[in-house]
């Protein structure tokens, strides 16, 4: 099914909606967008080409804390490519990442760590 929203255009939209959504709308945007990119490198490279990681990084800061979790959580999932890895720190998302170690729930620092721990083993 996640193939389908794919092919369907859902990814754009759903960038979008990370920034211009209401609050659950934003944290719903980013849960579908981690279910669309898990274990589909396609889709992984999709949404990191659909600049999503300055949308992710805002959420980061401003985001609900349901929001954080599934920003943090969509880093996760595309942190392992290198390229990516860059943008997330030319985009300034690593400070919002650290911050989130100590002020976000138990998944959404679980998330930050491994995300951090990806952009880390690659320095």
């Amino acid at each position: 099914n996640k193939v389908a929203i794919a092919q369907a255009g859902a990814i754009p939209p759903l960038v979008e909606l990370l920034t211009s959504g209401t609050t659950a709308v934003k944290a719903k945007a980013a849960a579908l967008l981690a279910h669309i990119a898990c274990g589909n490198s396609d889709h992984k490279a999709a949404i990191a080409h659909a600049r999503v990681i300055p949308s992710l990084g805002f959420l980061l800061t401003s985001g609900s804390a349901l929001a954080k979790q599934n920003a943090a959580e969509v880093l996760r999932i595309v942190a392992g490519n290198s390229d990516i890895q860059v943008t997330i720190r030319k985009k300034g998302v690593i400070p919002p990442l650290v911050e989130l170690l100590t002020s976000g729930n138990a998944c959404a620092k679980a998330n930050a760590a491994r995300t951090l721990q990806k952009i880390a083993a690659n320095s």
